[in-house]
C-alpha cells in the first residue's frame, strides 16, 4: 500500500535537506514542500505562534519506519509531527510510479 506522509519543519533549509536525504536513500518517491504558513500550538502549558514548511512525501507503508527514524535522527524539533496517510485510491501509473521509485 502507498501512504503520504506529512511533517513540518521549522525552516526550508532543514525541510530541503532531510528531504533530499529520503529521496537519495530511495525511502520516498518524492517531496512536496509547501512555503512557510502560520502554526499555532499548544506546547509546554502555553499557545505558541509561529510558521513551518509542511512536506508531504510519497512511499510505500513498509517503508514508513525507515522514513520515521531517518527523520528523527535529522529533525531539530522535540516533538515532529510524522504523520502517516493511506492512500486508498491514486492513478494507477502514479502508485506504480511510487512503488517503483523506492526500495
Amino acid at each position: 500500500m502507498n501512504i503520504m506522509i506529512y511533517v513540518t519543519y521549522p525552516s526550508n533549509e532543514e525541510a530541503k535537506t532531510i528531504s533530499k536525504v529520503l529521496i537519495e536513500k530511495k525511502l520516498v518517491a518524492c517531496a512536496n514542500i509547501f512555503p512557510a504558513h502560520e502554526t499555532m500550538y499548544w506546547w509546554e502549558g502555553k499557545v505558541e505562534e509561529g510558521s513551518e514548511i509542511a512536506v508531504i512525501y510519497k512511499t510505500t507503508k513498509e517503508n514508513f519506519e525507515a522514513v520515521k527514524d531517518a527523520i528523527l535522527k535529522q529533525h531539530s524539533y522535540d516533538c515532529p509531527c510524522i504523520v502517516a496517510l493511506p492512500i486508498d485510491q491514486a492513478y494507477e501509473g502514479f502508485a506504480d510510479w511510487i512503488k517503483g521509485a523506492v526500495l
